[in-house]
């Protein structure tokens, strides 16, 4: 491992690509901390603090880890790159339902072009309303329970916080770019990985406040529970990168074609079919839904009943959570799958091209089969997906370990991301090196990456 880092700085055009990265990634670090002109950042960022102690995992809580923290000092990336997130994942699935779409997506590059285009559009347009529903919110003492947020609220801070958080997130898109192009690895998830690191070591800050009174009596968690949360920590990576890397493999045998004087085909090879087919879409998605509630709480009276229920849903983390997370989570992995996973079109092109699988007839069949094999990965992949997402309230309740010490170490959100993403940069610096006649970091095998 030493030596395949060692390896990585004597091969000139990777070291460059790795510097570029690195000097990038310093860039959107040092703008999360320049705040939007006209708000009390030290009083947005103890409100946010205790409803981080109090209220639990909420939407804006949930934006703020991945913006690195930038939310709670308004910064001009408050926003981070999540509008243009969820620009992508609508218009992806926009793709697989909209035949107009679906057409310019099978144009090869200039589709792609196209498709890429059209999500800038739509980040844009989620900028300017998020940036306005933001700037209201800010405005309004109300919601921060009579502290003043924005000293002079009015039309001029509208429009300032809305171009400076629009700017901001159009500017974190063209770093991702310049990652993608000159640097090395996917460009927006190394930038959101970069701000989920970024947190860690205020959570070990928070465990360390709660271990290191002098007076062991006054300690919340024990010198046996750290130990714990350590190999629990260790354990869970392991887990993920297991997961994560984990497929069922459907053999596909081609047959021989003679063409001219030339034969084709005649190999065998595999469709992957992996257990996490959604990724991190699943648990985000399910995570913003259940959020939700708690994060509408915030802006009613607490007399109401119905916001008392939600609130105690939300807060108390209990049984009941913990169905309606891993139900949510199912919901969406079938959901994506059947949006990205088309059994019927795979089928039509092994048999377009010569492909059967051993045994399943071509065509409708071969769909058939696909469909019931995907079916069962999909229900074992949500189950997993299901226990890292709840993982987090099991340590909390086993433990007596606050929630907002745990987001940044054992959310399931944020290990699926640190670890998919650290695969996929090392299996492209393994390629570089591997080409340049060095050893990778496994020496014998491959790092072999998510698709």
């Amino acid at each position: 491992m030493f030596e395949s880092i060692s390896n990585i700085f004597k091969v000139k055009e990777l070291k460059r690509k790795i510097l570029i990265t690195l000097s990038l990634l310093i860039v959107y670090r040092a703008g999360c901390f320049i705040p939007t002109a006209g708000v009390d950042t030290f009083a947005l960022a103890q409100f946010f603090e205790k409803i981080a102690k109090t209220q639990g995992q909420t939407i804006l809580g949930m934006v703020n880890l991945f913006t690195g923290g930038a939310l709670t000092r308004l910064s001009i990336f408050a926003l981070g790159i999540m509008p243009y997130i969820s620009a992508s994942i609508i218009m992806q699935l926009l793709t697989a339902v909209v035949p107009a779409l679906e057409r310019i997506a099978k144009e090869g590059k200039a589709g792609y072009e196209k498709i890429n285009q059209y999500t800038r559009y739509f980040t844009f347009l989620l900028c300017m309303v998020q940036g306005l529903f933001l700037s209201l919110w800010l405005e309004n003492p109300n919601n921060f329970q009579g502290i003043v947020i924005v000293p002079n609220p009015g039309l001029l801070f509208k429009l300032v916080t809305i171009l400076t958080l629009t700017c901001g997130t159009i500017f974190i898109m063209w770093l991702g770019e310049q990652i993608q192009e000159r640097g090395i690895g996917n460009g927006i998830s190394i930038i959101i990985t970069a701000s989920i690191i970024s947190r860690i070591p205020s959570s070990l800050r928070q465990l360390w406040i709660l271990y290191s009174p002098l007076d062991v009596s006054k300690r919340q968690i024990s010198t046996l529970v750290v130990i714990i949360l350590v190999t629990l920590f260790f354990l869970m990576i392991a887990a993920v990168v297991l997961f994560t890397q984990a497929q069922r493999r459907i053999p596909i045998q081609y047959g021989r074609r003679i063409v001219g004087r030339r034969v084709y085909g005649g190999q065998s090879t595999y469709l992957p079919i992996k257990v996490d087919m959604s990724g991190v879409i699943a648990i985000i998605f399910a995570s913003s839904v259940i959020s939700f509630p708690a994060t509408i709480a915030m802006f009613l009276p607490r007399t109401i009943g119905f916001v008392s229920f939600l609130q105690s849903i939300t807060q108390q983390r209990g049984l009941w959570y913990n169905i309606i997370f891993v139900v949510l989570i199912m919901f969406f992995m079938y959901f994506y799958t059947a949006m990205v996973f088309n059994p019927l079109e795979i089928s039509n092109n092994l048999k377009k091209y010569g492909g059967f699988i051993p045994g399943i007839r071509p065509g409708k069949p071969t769909a058939s089969y696909l469909d019931f094999v995907a079916t069962r990965i999909v229900f074992i992949g949500a189950i997993y997906i299901g226990i890292i997402a709840i993982f987090p309230n099991f340590i909390m309740y086993t433990f007596n370990v606050p929630s907002y010490a745990l987001a940044s170490l054992f959310g399931g959100t944020t290990l699926l991301i640190m670890v998919g993403v650290t695969l996929d940069t090392m299996k492209q610096i393994e390629g570089q090196l591997l080409i340049r006649h060095y050893d990778g970091f496994i020496k014998g095998g491959s790092l072999k990456g998510r698709r």
